[in-house]
């Protein structure tokens, strides 16, 4: 297949000037407030281990190099990303030490299926199955988590901390999912005031949450100044095929150790939930992802080396 391609002279950042309709909904969760306790007995809890002496941060970064437009042989012009992402852990055990990262990078676009290779580096074909910027992105964040999951597979540590959701990666040994903001209320009625209750490194009872998966979870504050009821609160996650004292375990575990690797405000802006390790390794992630300006600057070099086409004077597929 012939194809050009042309980039857009908006900044990444800013999206480009045709956006397309985001349809997703979220689903509703089924949630069981009695697994550990009764809801009328829920309570603050202490953790009743040490802290673990082995933890293992696992975290993914990925960022839109820039945006396109490609035109095939019918000579419609189709958007679509040039997009870099990358994936690691750091191993801390008295020292931090990040394990060897993985980085790729893709060109998304409806139905395409070739590569672009700039001289500098090369975007490898992820063909999506609509031009909506919503599919686009969400097949970025997929290329992203598979190389999370890869970076999951070969964890081995006390306690696992993979940030964000245990989705697809539940059979990580000994993992937590570690969420940072809250944007579903999963806990009502009177035992949310529980969470408001929470001491640093007390932990609410155990819950089962159902959407299209299953996973244990469970409330936990981090060290911080007290503003508002949900200050330095984090929700953790286990997996749901475990048998239940192994998530008593993990999560006991989790409220004796977190809280030693919580950021401080004067260090980071989203302290205390964006732990030490993980704003690291997001550091040492983007770093190796290489200079972004640089990369869009070799797209648009590339671009222009390109055969001129003529465009076919065909309605953009955003356009209303």
């Amino acid at each position: 297949m012939a194809f050009h391609f042309a980039v857009e002279s908006w900044a990444p950042e800013y999206g480009a000037p045709v956006a397309g309709e985001i349809t997703g909904q979220r689903v509703q969760p089924d949630v069981r407030l009695d697994v550990e306790f009764t809801e009328r007995d829920w309570r603050p809890l202490d953790p009743p281990v040490q802290p673990a002496s082995e933890v293992l941060f696992v975290d993914g970064v990925q960022r839109v190099d820039a945006r396109i437009w490609i035109t095939g042989d019918d000579g419609v012009p189709r958007p679509g990303l040039c997009a870099s992402f990358a994936a690691g852990a750091v191993l801390c055990d008295g020292q931090a030490t990040v394990q060897e990262p993985r980085v790729g990078r893709s060109v998304i676009a409806e139905l395409f299926g070739e590569a672009i290779d700039t001289g500098l580096v090369r975007y490898d074909p992820a063909p999506a199955t609509a031009s909506a910027v919503e599919t686009l992105m969400h097949e970025l964040e997929q290329q992203r988590r598979a190389l999370e999951i890869q970076a999951s597979q070969d964890a081995e540590a006390e306690l696992v901390v993979l940030d964000g959701s245990l989705f697809e990666r539940d059979r990580v040994p000994n993992a937590i999912g570690y969420l940072k903001s809250h944007e579903v209320t999963y806990v009502t009625g009177d035992a949310a005031k529980t969470i408001g209750a929470l001491g640093a490194g007390q932990r609410t009872p155990i819950f089962l949450t159902k959407t299209s998966w299953s996973r244990y979870s469970w409330y936990l504050r981090l060290p911080c100044r007290r503003d508002h009821a949900w200050s330095g609160i984090v929700r953790c996650e286990a997996a749901s095929t475990l048998a239940f004292s192994a998530v008593q375990r993990l999560a006991g575990l989790s409220a004796a150790t977190l809280p030693g690797f919580a950021s401080e405000p004067h260090k980071d802006t989203r302290a205390p939930q964006n732990l030490y390790p993980i704003a690291g390794l997001e550091r040492d992630l983007r770093h190796r992802m290489g200079d972004q300006q640089l990369l869009y600057r070799s797209l648009r070099q590339a671009a222009a080396l390109q055969p001129q086409v003529e465009v076919a004077a065909t309605p953009m597929p955003f356009d209303s």
